[in-house]
């Protein structure tokens, strides 16, 4: 029977989760309606709208690969594990991806090359959600081979009986997985960031060139830099949470009767879900169909 903090963790993953759904839902409702209306979406558009049917079944499959684990079945938590990865690292290469895309096209940067991506970056939108569909894939394919590797690797020990055997079960296990996050999830990290970054420093430049003529409220680049660094900081809040929820989970394995794995189920679903809420309020289409409903 878990204990009470484990059950109150399960139960606040639970309602975070499907309230996620339920902003991540609106998303899509919305955005798919537009779609349908004047049968097109903006390159913005159409990575938010990827990006938010892939959190809505990141949270599905969370919270059944989750309880499924907690009732002992193993196997079929397994499997949707390895649907996790690639829908996992397909939004941290969606993020990445929409985190550039704001940097292109909003920084005042003059060089030939950023002239040329802004021309070009959003019909080369199709093949950045194809390149993420392919890295979710190669990761998918990793966990996968990981946990077939790990399996042979317990069934060896179970008809040796060697216990130190067992201690390299898990030490290959952990060198995998840190590997899989370094190569899949470290990168789209780093692309965001450099992003965010150069927005930051295009916005120092733009206020050093106002200096002398006060921005007002007609000043819309500089909102445009505002609105764009205030959603991807929520992201990089997420980032930073994701990550070190991976060194401690990488390190010290805790089993799903613990009530800190459980919290850090919590704190990793809810920065989620509060990047969902900043994603709503920066994008005007949504906040105006957020308003006329309540």
């Amino acid at each position: 029977m878990p204990s009470t903090p484990t059950l109150i963790f399960m139960t606040i993953f639970c309602l975070v989760s499907l309230a996620s759904m339920l902003q991540n839902g609106f998303l899509i409702v919305v955005l798919v309606r537009e779609w349908t209306r004047n049968r097109a979406l903006s390159a913005a558009d159409t990575i938010v709208v990827s990006l938010a049917s892939s959190r809505f079944c990141l949270h599905g499959l969370a919270i059944l690969n989750n309880l499924l684990a907690s009732f002992g079945f193993c196997q079929q938590a397994n499997l949707l594990g390895i649907l996790w990865d690639f829908t996992n690292t397909f939004i941290l290469w969606l993020t990445a991806w929409l985190a550039i895309f704001y940097c292109v096209k909003i920084s005042s940067f003059s060089h030939r090359a950023l002239f040329w991506l802004k021309w070009r970056i959003s019909q080369l939108v199709p093949r950045l959600l194809l390149s993420s569909v392919i890295m979710g894939g190669l990761s998918a394919v990793i966990s996968a081979t990981g946990n077939i590797l790990a399996l042979q690797m317990i069934v060896s020990q179970g008809s040796l009986g060697n216990c130190t055997f067992g201690h390299m079960t898990l030490d290959f296990y952990r060198y995998c997985y840190l590997s899989h996050a370094v190569l899949m999830w470290l990168t789209p990290f780093f692309l965001f960031l450099v992003s965010i970054l150069s927005l930051m420093f295009s916005l120092y430049r733009h206020m050093g060139k106002m200096r002398d003529h006060r921005p007002g409220p007609g000043d819309f680049r500089v909102q445009a830099h505002t609105m764009a660094l205030k959603s991807l900081t929520f992201f990089f809040i997420f980032y930073i949470l994701f990550f070190l929820s991976l060194i401690i989970f990488a390190t010290k394995v805790k089993t799903m009767q613990s009530h800190w794995y459980w919290a850090r189920e919590v704190i990793i679903y809810m920065s989620i879900s509060l990047n969902s809420i900043m994603l709503v309020f920066s994008n005007p289409k949504l906040r105006k169909t957020l308003k006329m409903r309540f």
